[in-house]
């Protein structure tokens, strides 16, 4: 794989020359814990005084000062070892971790000396060696030591997680936050690294299956700490801006960025051909397009045509009464992304989050989708996360019904989807799906930019075609005077759904329509259009200006209102392999002219469905009400009756 124009070659030979000094460190370094309490007891000598070890003389800069007898402080690989006490022998899991560990150490050691030449921090080293640094250079020089260190911890993290991934198993390991995060200089927050680890070692891996499982989940938690502390470091610019090829890995470190394994899912699922969903038209074929759409996405320059352009839909909401359709239009969905991205080799990440995430431990909720969300986020894969029974799952805020975990996982979603940092690449979306979406927290549920109507089998024909594909073919009873699946031809069918937005459907935001045509009549521009939204907002306070955002964003997707042909996902030579800017392109010449009445209809739409939720909510709401005051009625005349 040739190096991106922003991607820097972390070379073989820079690598292995950190060799020696990364086995002595996991043989043995001597390290008196600063932040962290010990949690165990140093690893047992093997030998009574016997050195077993060679002798090594550092030649990593600030440890050639350093005594070369055996230290009796941290020995990882007398910890790693011993992990199975009952086989003398290395097993090959044991094996794997120590040249992982030892790789990642060399790996962290080039980046850092790679940090210290772009910053200028060799000079001031040697300088500083030499006993002539200037005093006025003092304060420089600490704030660029503190920050190779927090480059060099995070590599270390980011490549031992990232070379160790495909060796996890299922075993699981809470160690908790990580403590040792000394800035002084990188061979000493090094130290700390392997001190800590071996803490958790002690403490967590007390067999084998959980040895991996403890490295692995401290490296993620090196990783945040380090990440939260580099947010505020000074002069870090030089790691965050600089991307580290390591080729022979397939590893790339970018800053402050978790690197993963762009490997799919396989899937088990059931999955549903676009002719086995019977009505749902305007959700059956945005979900089509949207199939399509993340195919566009470029593995080079990490970003799709359809997010530069407009109109990639990056978060939705489908909602609907039980039974309408929503798991088979998850189903189908899923299916068609798996068979494209099987047609063009690319690695394809399916993940839903359900109610078993939510845990009774304070803060693994929020963890748990956290990873989630990075998992489908992945910029190496082409990602689809579903949130299913959403309104189970993320809790409203100020509901005391809602456990923490839930208000957790609705705090995560609504910063992954549309907060600061987000950031829509066009290789992922994430459907939230809900039979009640009036419970969802309103804020969540506004950061859902399309909303897919899941509402089943409307017509005769639709209800004639789904008994007809559920009896299946092991019968002879006659179909009778209809030709099967007709009615579910797309185009017409979803021409005819948007042309019915035309006007509103539910009475309260019809009654609004009707009165601002009244008084401006035809909504034929935008000042009109722009007086119809401010008389919705003044009668739903919730529609607010990210309404708007998601009625825009709905407007360019109609814009974007065509299917990539099929033969484009069946070959991919003829576009998926395309370079970006003939892929950008060739989308852009499909592109539609914007019209009033597409405006006209996404705002129908989104306006009918947040009524459609306040009506629901305020009903049932008044419906619990009315049904206590009559169990209080129903039960204080029987208490009198009981008393006379």
């Amino acid at each position: 794989m040739s190096l991106s124009s922003d991607e820097m070659e972390l070379r073989e030979e820079e690598i292995r020359k950190h060799y020696e000094a990364a086995a002595a460190m996991l043989e043995g370094v001597d390290h008196t814990p600063r932040i962290a309490a010990p949690k165990a007891e140093p690893a047992p000598e093997r030998s009574s005084g016997i050195g077993t070890r060679r002798r090594f003389r550092s030649t990593t800069p600030g440890l050639v000062t350093r005594s070369t007898a055996r230290p009796e402080g941290v020995r990882l690989v007398e910890r790693i070892e011993g992990a199975d006490e009952g086989d003398p022998l290395v097993s090959p899991t044991q094996a794997t971790v120590l040249h992982g560990l030892r790789r990642a150490i060399a790996v962290a050691l080039a980046v850092g000396e790679g940090f210290a030449e772009a910053t200028g921090l060799v000079e001031l080293k040697k300088e500083n060696l030499e006993g002539r640094l200037p005093e006025t250079r003092k304060a420089e020089f600490s704030e660029l030591l503190a920050a190779e260190a927090l480059a060099v911890m995070y590599s270390f993290g980011n490549a031992t997680s990232f070379l160790l991934a495909p060796s996890a198993s299922e075993a699981s390991v809470e160690i908790g936050a990580v403590e040792e995060v000394l800035t002084d200089n990188a061979p000493l927050a090094l130290h700390g690294c392997l001190w800590e680890l071996d803490q958790e070692l002690a403490t967590f891996a007390d067999e084998e299956p959980k040895l991996v499982a403890t490295v692995m989940a401290y490296a993620e938690q090196l990783m945040e700490k380090v990440a939260l502390r580099g947010q505020t470091a000074p002069r870090v610019g030089a790691f965050t801006g600089a991307k580290y090829r390591v080729e022979a890995d397939d590893l790339t470190i970018a800053g402050f960025t978790p690197a993963r394994k762009a490997k799919g899912s396989t899937l088990v699922m059931q999955f549903k051909k676009p002719n086995e969903v019977v009505g749902n038209h305007i959700a059956k074929y945005q979900s089509m397009r949207l199939a399509k759409m993340i195919m566009a996405y470029d593995f080079d320059r990490k970003l799709n045509p359809f997010v530069e352009l407009g109109g990639f839909i990056f978060t939705f909401m489908g909602d609907g009464a039980p039974g309408t359709g929503k798991t088979t239009l998850i189903q189908m969905m899923a299916g068609l992304v798996s068979e494209y991205c099987g047609n063009a080799g690319y690695p394809f990440r399916y993940q839903n989050f359900g109610i078993d995430n939510i845990d009774s431990y304070q803060g693994k909720s929020g963890q748990n989708a956290k990873a989630f969300i990075n998992n489908v986020l992945d910029p190496g894969v082409i990602g689809f996360g579903t949130v299913d029974d959403i309104d189970q799952i993320a809790g409203k805020r100020g509901d005391r019904q809602s456990s923490a975990g839930q208000q957790e996982v609705t705090a995560v979603l609504m910063e992954a989807f549309a907060g600061a940092n987000t950031v829509v690449r066009g290789n992922c979306t994430f459907g939230m799906f809900s039979n009640y979406p009036e419970n969802v927290d309103d804020a969540l549920r506004q950061r859902a930019g399309a909303r897919f109507l899941v509402d089943g089998p409307q017509t005769r024909d639709d209800y004639i075609d789904i008994l007809y594909l559920l009896m299946g073919k092991n019968h002879s009873l006659p179909l009778g005077d209809h030709e099967a699946y007709a009615a579910q031809e797309i185009k017409k069918a979803v021409a005819a759904s948007f042309e019915g937005h035309g006007k509103p459907h539910e009475a309260g935001l019809l009654e609004v329509y009707d009165r601002v045509i009244g008084q401006v009549g035809e909504l034929d521009t935008i000042a009109k259009v722009g007086t119809y939204l401010k008389a919705i907002q003044e009668a739903d306070e919730r529609f607010t200006g990210r309404a708007i955002k998601n009625i825009t964003d709905a407007v360019k997707v109609r814009a974007m209102d065509f299917e990539l042909p099929d033969e484009w996902m069946e070959e991919p030579e003829l576009f998926l392999f395309k370079p970006y800017e003939e892929k950008l392109g060739m989308v852009g010449e499909l592109r539609q002219p914007i019209t009033m009445e597409m405006v006209i209809q996404e705002v129908n739409r989104y306006a009918d469905s947040e009524f459609r939720y306040a009506d629901k909510s305020d009903e049932v709401a008044i419906e619990g009400m009315v049904r206590d005051f009559g169990r209080q009625e129903e039960a204080k005349r029987r208490y009198l009756e009981g008393k006379g």
